[in-house]
């Protein structure tokens, strides 16, 4: 048997022939995609840290585990993250809560989570929840113990029977003014509280979103904080019927669960009071917002844009690094077998990725200082900014969730049969990206509210009224609704593609003032106009990104960069722009005029995009600084020795370590003697 001495220490010449024909610095891009040189030198030395002495053995067999097992090692893993950032804090900011829970669930540290972390929806969505939703006092009282991590926490708002439809959810919240308690119950199967992550053997206490009730009389979904288990034994409380869902596409050791109660009682303190309150005589007092209830899933949207930036960018490192060792097909029969990159239908499978993954990250930019600039407003009493922020964080969640499951597949394919093994991580990322198209939000759920969000705006505009920014393009199109010549700019492709959306969004409020005219009510006319509200609502978005896109690339942070990798980046900005404008073509030509030739020049645009861009696409990946250990790739790693490591994980299967497997001897050889 070959042993481990197959791989070489030296990285695949192809590889490194790209590397030195690089015609700008990935040092610098690196730089400029952490944000700065500080900012890249940190996340460096946290990776260093982080994933030093990990055991690559175990590693590479986790997915040969049982279920059971994989809950174990995810949590074993996740925990042994937690205390090695608590070692970094203590070395390096002793006394500060610089690395905890903020580094948690970063980007950098994600490949230290291989089948999940059962910690990690109490990092992104519980904690900040609690900071949002509750009182100084409350969290000192129980928001405080979750962040050192005393106890763990789940949040438990989808229903086994409701999911994005909040209003619709069964579980119980009754105030009982004679122990001045909350009373919780799920009364039917499909109330069960179900798939909340960490929440089936992790958690000990959950966010519970609960329809209020005060003397029988509904005051729509709150959250209570519920404890389910006990702290010192982790058996479930009285009333609490808790355990997980079983196994998954992916998230293997996120331990989903199920949840529960029979009356459940908590103290009236359990609710969160922050923008809500019951009093103790049963006065209720009605939040300023209805949103703010919400505010947590606006959070977790905008940070699911990020998860899925991030995955295309991975599986756009891996897919590339391949494309360049990779030999197969001769372009002229007389020559020998070429890199697969240098076929531009492969270069039309992965460029176009690297492009989208840099798209959405910008906008993820964008959101998260919307993100933090609307927080600021929401403590000092103003919430105009949050009907946007809604809007373009459900854009971008379903835009980047949308793509980066379309893109992470196309890439997987780029990679052919090799792609298709577990060894690759193609498949596990593609299993996990996939899962964001429903979590948090349905996908065509979230396009109809930013469907209502446009129709919204249109009846503003005929009004005059003002619009939010991102909106203001509709205002402007009623004004003058000529598009006036197409010139092919990187502006002109993006007021195209706000005119697309305009004229998606004209044509979805006729159809929806139509339907009102017969004596629809506006609930039922809107779900009968769903079709087109929700392709308005994917062009808005569209117009969005290349908003986003342009500004960053071409705006006045270009002036920070060597004229050498600003000539990359608008190369990528040129690829995608062209690339998303062929493939939106016939919302495009509903709105303006072009010529077959028009169409011919596009063509070629983009065709000379995927060539000036092909010496550069393993630098550009290189510039993403994914280490090894978070790709977990046998196809993607940085030495390129892409067939050695496939077949020394294939020596290293379980069903590898012995010469003649169990089955032989109790199966298939007493079969083939049976003289059947």
């Amino acid at each position: 048997m070959l042993s481990k001495s197959i791989i070489p220490s030296t990285v695949n010449a192809d590889l490194q022939k790209e590397r030195d024909g690089a015609s700008f610095n990935s040092e610098e891009f690196a730089a400029w995609w952490a944000g700065g040189p500080e900012q890249l030198k940190f996340k460096r030395s946290v990776k260093e840290y982080m994933y030093k002495d990990i055991n690559l053995d175990e590693r590479a067999n986790f997915h040969y585990l049982s279920h059971e097992d994989i809950c174990e090692f995810a949590m074993k893993s996740s925990i042994n993250v937690a205390k090695k950032l608590r070692q970094l804090q203590a070395e390096r900011n002793p006394g500060g809560s610089e690395y905890w829970p903020t580094l948690y669930e970063e980007p950098e540290l994600a490949g230290l989570h291989l089948a999940g972390n059962p910690f990690g929806v109490m990092c992104l969505m519980v904690v900040k929840a609690l900071k949002a939703q509750c009182t100084a006092e409350q969290y000192e009282e129980f928001g405080k113990r979750l962040e050192q991590f005393e106890v763990c926490a789940a949040y438990a708002q989808t229903e086994l029977g409701h999911g994005t439809y909040l209003r619709g959810l069964e579980t119980r919240a009754d105030f009982d003014r004679d122990t001045d308690e909350f009373v919780l119950n799920t009364p039917t199967i499909s109330a069960y509280k179900w798939w909340p992550g960490g929440l089936g053997h992790s958690a000990n206490y959950s966010l519970v979103m609960a329809q209020l009730y005060i003397d029988n009389q509904l005051k729509g979904p709150h959250l209570f904080y519920v404890q389910v288990r006990e702290e010192e034994t982790h058996e479930p409380r009285p009333g609490v019927h808790i355990g997980e869902i079983g196994k998954k596409m992916d998230f293997l050791g996120v331990n989903n669960g199920f949840l529960g109660m029979k009356d459940v009682r908590i103290p009236r303190n359990r609710l969160l009071m922050r923008h809500v309150q019951v009093h103790r005589d049963g006065t209720y007092v009605k939040s300023p917002v209805d949103v703010l209830t919400y505010f947590a899933m606006v959070s977790s949207r905008c940070l699911i844009a990020r998860i899925a930036y991030v995955a295309l960018a991975v599986t756009a490192t891996i897919a590339t690094r391949y494309s360049a060792v990779r030999r197969q097909s001769p372009i002229d029969p007389k020559l020998p077998e070429v890199q697969i990159i240098d076929h531009v239908t492969q270069q039309l499978k992965v460029f176009p990725e690297i492009a989208t993954s840099m798209a959405h990250r910008l906008c993820f930019d964008y959101l998260w200082d919307l993100f933090n600039v609307t927080s600021k407003d929401i403590d000092q009493g103003r919430y105009e900014r949050l009907p946007e922020l809604h809007a373009l964080s459900c854009a971008l969640k379903v835009l980047s969730s949308t793509d980066a499951t379309r893109g992470t597949e196309r890439l997987r394919l780029a990679c052919g049969g090799h792609g298709y093994l577990t060894s690759s991580n193609l498949g596990n990322i593609y299993a996990n990206i996939s899962a964001s198209s429903t979590y948090e939000g349905e996908n065509t759920v979230l396009l109809l509210q930013i469907g209502r969000f446009l129709i919204k705006s249109w009846r503003a505009a005929q009004k005059g009224d003002p619009l939010p920014p991102t909106a203001r393009y509709l205002a402007e199109v009623q004004r003058n609704p000529e598009f006036g010549a197409w010139t092919g700019s990187w502006e002109n492709m993006t007021k195209a593609m706000q005119f697309a959306a305009a004229n998606k969004t004209r044509l979805a409020f006729q159809s929806l003032s139509k339907r009102l005219d017969k004596g629809e009510s506006e609930e039922v006319a809107a779900s009968h106009t769903g079709i087109e509200l929700t392709q308005a609502a994917e062009l808005h978005g569209r117009a969005f990104i290349f908003h986003c896109f342009i500004t960053e690339i071409t705006g006045p942070k270009s002036k920070t960069r060597s004229p050498s990798l600003n000539r990359v980046l608008e190369q990528l900005l040129e690829l995608y722009l062209v690339n998303v404008t062929l493939n939106n073509m016939s919302d495009i030509l509903r709105v303006v005029s072009l010529t077959d030739g028009d169409l011919s020049k596009l063509q070629t645009r983009l065709e000379t995009a995927l060539t000036k861009l092909r010496p550069d696409a393993v630098a550009i990946v290189d510039g993403f600084d994914f280490i090894d250990g978070q790709l977990n790739s046998t196809l993607g790693s940085f030495d390129g020795n892409a067939l050695e490591r496939i077949f020394d994980a294939a020596l290293k299967a379980p069903m590898n370590q012995k010469s003649v497997p169990k089955s032989f001897h109790e199966y298939l050889g007493p079969f083939m003697k049976s003289n059947l």
